[in-house]
């Protein structure tokens, strides 16, 4: 039985083929199942889950305003992976753009500091994807 987590993002996208191309064959997603007649499909990669709803404007659809690109501005979905070598591999061999470098980061979390190698990309409607691989946490260090 396939387990759908509390809270799962559902991407209003423009043209589902293109996006579950970067999802699915870029970013390691697998596809949980999905309804073409609707252009839907729900994504999982290792329990991280979102939606994606191709947008038709005759439909009805959960709107609040005019899609305009960049879509989903003001917002980043961090995904943790294992590793995000295997992804910058896969982006880098179709020449897919970086919106930031892959970069070390550490982020006080109270009394400790929460490491991850991280880099951020577009999708093909412009929604921002941050890619993590946790480093693991260290003693919080002294400015």
């Amino acid at each position: 039985m396939f387990i759908r987590n509390p809270l799962v993002p559902e991407l209003v996208v423009t043209d589902l083929t293109t996006s579950l191309d970067f999802w699915v064959t870029q970013m390691g997603f697998d596809i949980a199942y999905q309804r073409p007649e609707e252009g839907f499909a729900y994504l999982d990669l290792q329990g991280a889950q979102i939606m994606l709803e191709q947008y038709e404007p005759q439909v009805g659809q959960w709107l609040t305003g005019p899609l305009e690109a960049p879509l989903g501005r003001g917002i980043n979905l961090q995904i943790d992976v294992p590793a995000v070598a295997p992804v910058l591999q896969r982006l880098n061999a179709i020449g897919w753009p970086l919106f930031r470098d892959v970069e070390d980061a550490w982020y006080r979390a109270d009394e400790v500091e929460a490491g991850q190698r991280q880099f951020l990309v577009q999708d093909p409607d412009g929604y921002l994807v941050r890619l993590v691989e946790r480093l693991g946490e260290r003693p919080l260090q002294q400015a």
